[in-house]
């Protein structure tokens, strides 16, 4: 992987960049679709190329493990061939999902035993096998093996739970240096700073993870219940210790706003199931505000979701319409509406690209952060 830094805005710490991998170019900042079991729920891939054009989709170790398991994925050569999708894959290591079965699971230093949300069965994750699954998924970017501590929790928890994922840090990196690649490109690996909201173990995290020398980083264990201005803080102070010259991605993150916020402490990547779960719900993110297309004063209203016009959805379909697909329980509804939420996303951070690139982010950021906040 190769990251190459464009520009940094002058007012703030945002920058524009692009990582190359084997499976093309990735601009930044870059917000990637949750795909979760092989797929963005609800968007085949036809549309996720045509109408939403990302560069990268974001995959699940978790739940790709259950199903369709990795002798599947396996026989048919990875992830990318199994869904039909040329372009960059990054999976996440399973470790918020262990973090979000918390009444499922048993963490130990050797690693966590959990049970299947499906049936019930036992299964045991390490960084050792992690790392596994990871090959045979065969994404372009894989994660390390972290534990996701919970907000709010008391320090010494967070403490320990810090040193653990170092240590399994350190198991992950020793695995992957003798285990070959399972497929004709090449994988790179971030390491994971976390440290709950405590500052001081935030800064031991991000030197110990910046001093691994990996060839990008990210940031987890936020956008986990705590108030935005404690992620806000938390961010600021990892990105100011983390290189500039490697990619930095917040797992997670999140809405429109914290997105707009975090690029200015200097994120490059984001992922977030916001856009397709709220979508699918019926709140819909537009460059004028936040709407709920199931409200009765939408019934009548025949102008476009988003007046700037940003995907096809809001050329074609009212909001009327679209609300009118939702009081009837349409599956077209919450499939049009996940599109244009999508849409929206990338529409973001593309512009914030724009912006930076063009030394005008931080007025920009300031205009459009208050606009996205308002519920219409």
């Amino acid at each position: 992987m190769q990251f190459k830094l464009e520009a940094t805005d002058t007012q703030s710490s945002a920058r524009a960049g692009t990582i190359t991998t084997d499976h093309g170019v990735i601009e930044t900042p870059i917000f990637m679709p949750v795909g979760t079991v092989g797929t963005v729920k609800g968007v085949h891939q036809r549309e996720l190329k045509e109408d939403i054009n990302p560069d990268i989709i974001l995959g699940n170790t978790y739940h790709l493990y259950l199903r369709p398991q990795m002798p599947i994925l396996e026989k048919a050569g990875g992830l990318h061939k199994f869904m039909n999708w040329d372009r960059n894959i990054l999976t996440d290591s399973g470790g918020y999902q262990v973090y979000s079965l918390s009444a499922n699971r048993k963490i130990k230093e050797e690693g966590v035993k959990f049970k299947s949300h499906i049936d019930g069965s036992y299964h045991f994750f390490t960084p050792e096998n992690v790392m596994e699954i990871q090959r045979t998924i065969g994404a372009d970017i894989i994660m390390a093996f972290d534990e996701c501590a919970p907000y709010p929790c008391d320090y010494n928890y967070a403490k320990r739970s810090m040193h653990m994922t170092h240590r399994w840090l350190d198991r992950c990196i020793k695995h992957l240096d003798k285990t070959p690649l399972k497929y004709d490109y090449d994988q790179t690996f971030f390491p994971i700073v976390q440290g709950s909201t405590y500052k001081d173990l935030r800064k031991q995290s991000a030197e110990y993870i910046a001093s691994v020398g990996a060839e990008g980083n990210a940031i987890g264990g936020l956008s986990v219940g705590e108030p935005a201005e404690e992620m806000y803080e938390m961010t600021e102070i990892v990105t100011d210790i983390l290189p500039k010259d490697k990619p930095r991605y917040l797992m997670g993150v999140g809405t429109p706003v914290n997105i707009l916020e975090n690029i200015a402490l200097g994120i490059d990547m984001f992922d977030c199931v916001m856009p397709t779960r709220n979508g699918r719900n019926g709140m819909l993110f537009t460059s004028e505000g936040i709407i709920n297309i199931k409200n009765k004063k939408w019934e009548a209203d025949l102008s476009a979701v988003d007046p700037m016009g940003i995907t096809w959805v809001d050329t074609e379909y009212s909001k009327a319409y679209l609300r009118h697909l939702f009081t009837v329980n349409e599956m077209l509804g919450r499939q049009i509406a996940t599109i244009h939420n999508l849409g929206f996303y990338l529409w973001l951070v593309r512009e914030a690209r724009k912006h930076i690139l063009a030394g005008t982010f931080a007025d920009w950021k300031n205009v459009m952060v208050k606009k996205l906040a308002q519920r219409l």
